[in-house]
């Protein structure tokens, strides 16, 4: 199915880069190395002879790139050009941007400004709205700028009630590009790399660290490429069968539902909001379905990019095969801008979904606690290897008490019987431990019914809190020791207010799967773990980053005990040490010499992201946020 019409490219093409007599100038074949065609929205490509037609001040704005000395020379003393800067863009420039565009340049007007008097579009009942959706991640996927983690841009304008208050663009990109096609992708690209300004790219803004942000930036929100079909039988990159062609706007719920329709199975996130096409599946991409068919990335048989230069390239396994092993798990916003991947899926599955919980109590010691949940973590290797997936929580209630929620076990391929058999182990030690539970267990006979009940809507845009992680590898269930030294730092994190959240799971790369950059601790996990670090609201800058020191210190009780593994990329600490070897591995070397082959210059940087190391961002507040000038270290 396409959701670009004809009216909309010719619209562009009217606006853009015309011919005497209107003729369309810009729009290419559907025909590419891909394996299934262009979708309509990515025949719509900038070229040379466009160019050619523009004079040679337009052509200067938007022009191909080549060895990258054109944003060299327009840097501010190794730092992009940033608003104030006599470089910046003259509102001709932009002008003339948008007018390329079809009016598709967004100025930035914060998500929350409805709430403060001196911007012009202060509405108390605007803002009321805002201030009740706000931690809805549909609210922050569907604008232009926002984040749903405003920690990381800067907490610049969160909704408030005290209408004088402050509220600045901060650290959200200063323009964004609502893109519906190829063209104003690398237009946008183009005239970022030759203004020497930084650049983000946005699709739902869900990445825990706030990559899509940037101040002074121009943004390119891919969030309307909604283009999506199902191709029964597929053939290329040597594999043949069916898969699904996604334009990198679309997010979890749009392809299960599609899949739903047309009796397929997808590998996506457990998230309902998360863009598969974009951060999620270029970090990796951890789904309930990784324990059978591995990562997100895994599944990926052909990308639609548009490289730093300006060029759009097809990507597989015989066309650009350096770039088809990068972008599959090397991180989003690093070498281009995917439009559309092409993925591998699966026949309809079942899936028993069950919830139960169970906490200490007059009865249940804190010591009988635990020992119940080393119960489950020695059943680990059992019931990744199984094909489950297992998203749970344990936390601390208060001195010396705590709570374990399973929310849910997701048995894929698994009915209640065949679940209850698998779990039974376990049970009988809670049974014998004199912990008793109530599960609510339901089979599902397919895997879009099973998710939506058993994953609720994430509540996201916290600014009182982050996050750090670390993936546990099976050789930590080699012997009793190493996993009673598990379960141990497990418990000390937890007893000192730490909570868990993490799933049990495996992401190996299959058989005949063509290996990819995902990190190489993902083969070997069995437990992404998860856990957080909170502070009041109106705690100083100092307390904040008091805060975030302390939760990288508590983690680093989980990294002894995995010393060699690593951590998620897209839900982990934002200061993670050594961020090269644990979000990247051993594939960090190839990683970086292929970021200086395709983006020699930079134009593509996030937080964290291969070749991060080179670049600091002066943040107005100290904290580790995209709340300021960007620059050469």
């Amino acid at each position: 199915m396409s959701l670009c019409s004809s009216l909309t490219g010719i619209l562009l093409g009217a606006l853009l880069l015309v011919t005497p007599g209107d003729a369309l100038v810009g729009q290419v074949s559907s025909t590419t190395l891909a394996g299934a065609p262009l979708f309509d929205s990515e025949t719509f490509q900038l070229t040379d002879l466009d160019i050619a037609n523009l004079s040679q001040n337009e052509s200067a704005l938007v022009e191909f790139g080549s060895d990258g000395a054109d944003l060299i020379s327009r840097s501010i003393l190794g730092c992009k050009v940033f608003p104030g800067d006599r470089q910046w863009p003259s509102r001709f420039a932009w002008s003339t941007l948008n007018k390329f565009l079809g009016g598709a340049l967004i100025k930035t007007v914060p998500l929350a400004a409805s709430c403060y008097s001196s911007w012009p579009q202060y509405d108390t009942a605007e803002c009321e709205r805002i201030s009740a959706q706000w931690s809805d991640s549909n609210l922050h996927a569907a604008d232009p700028a926002s984040a749903m983690w405003p920690l990381f841009e800067g907490r610049t304008c969160l909704p408030t009630t005290n209408a004088s208050a402050s509220c600045t663009v901060g650290g959200y990109s200063s323009y964004a590009v609502n893109v519906s096609t190829v063209a104003q992708i690398q237009l946008a690209v183009n005239f970022a790399r030759n203004a020497g300004i930084r650049l983000v790219v946005k699709n739902t803004g869900h990445d825990f660290n706030g990559k899509s942000t940037g101040a002074g930036a121009l943004g390119i929100w891919t969030h309307h490429l909604k283009d999506l079909e199902y191709i029964e039988n597929y053939r290329g990159s040597g594999y043949q069968g069916p898969a699904v062609k996604m334009g990198s706007g679309v997010q979890a719920f749009e392809v299960y539902e599609l899949s739903q329709k047309l009796g397929f199975t997808a590998v996506g996130g457990e998230g309902k909001t998360v863009g598969v096409s974009g951060g999620y599946v270029l970090g990796g991409g951890h789904s309930p379905m990784s324990s059978i068919y591995g990562l997100a990335a895994d599944q990926v048989l052909a990308l639609e990019v548009v490289l730093a230069n300006g060029r759009f390239v097809t990507v597989t396994k015989e066309h650009n095969p350096d770039l088809f092993w990068a972008l599959r798990g090397g991180g989003g916003a690093t070498y281009g801008v995917v439009t559309s991947i092409i993925s591998r899926v699966y026949p309809k599955v079942g899936v028993t979904v069950s919830t139960f919980n169970f906490a200490t109590s007059e009865d249940v010691s804190a010591d009988t606690f635990w020992a119940a949940v080393r119960s489950y973590l020695a059943r680990f290797p059992a019931h990744a290897d199984a094909g489950t997936y297992a998203y749970f929580w344990v936390m601390s209630t208060g001195p010396g008490a705590f709570v374990f929620l399973m929310n849910p076990f997701f048995a894929v391929n698994h009915t209640v019987d065949q679940f209850n058999t698998l779990i039974k182990p376990w049970y009988d030690d809670l049974n014998e431990l004199g912990i008793s539970i109530q599960p609510n267990t339901t089979y599902y006979d397919n895997f879009f019914d099973a998710w939506t009940a058993g994953f609720p809507l994430e509540v996201v845009a916290s600014s009182l809190m982050m996050t750090g992680s670390r993936l546990f590898p099976r050789s930590n269930w080699d012997t009793a020791a190493s996993l009673n030294a598990t379960l141990d730092a497990i418990r000390s994190t937890t007893t000192d207010g730490y909570p868990l959240l993490a799933f049990n799971m495996k992401a190996e790369l299959q058989e005949g799967f063509t290996s990819n950059a995902a990190n190489p601790a993902f083969r070997q996990t069995l437990m992404h773990a998860i856990t957080s670090a909170s502070w009041e609201e109106g705690t100083s800058d100092a307390g904040i980053k008091s805060k975030m020191a302390d939760l990288t210190q508590a983690v680093d009780k989980w990294r002894a005990v995995c010393p060699d593994s690593g951590a998620y990329m897209s839900e982990a600490n934002i200061q993670e040490p050594t961020f090269q070897q644990s979000f990247y591995g051993t594939n960090y070397n190839r990683l970086y010499k292929l970021k200086q082959r395709y983006d020699p210059t930079g134009l593509f940087y996030a937080p964290t992201a291969v070749g991060s190391e080179d670049w600091v961002v002066k943040s107005l507040d100290g904290l580790p946020d995209q709340n300021g000038r960007l620059c050469r270290v």
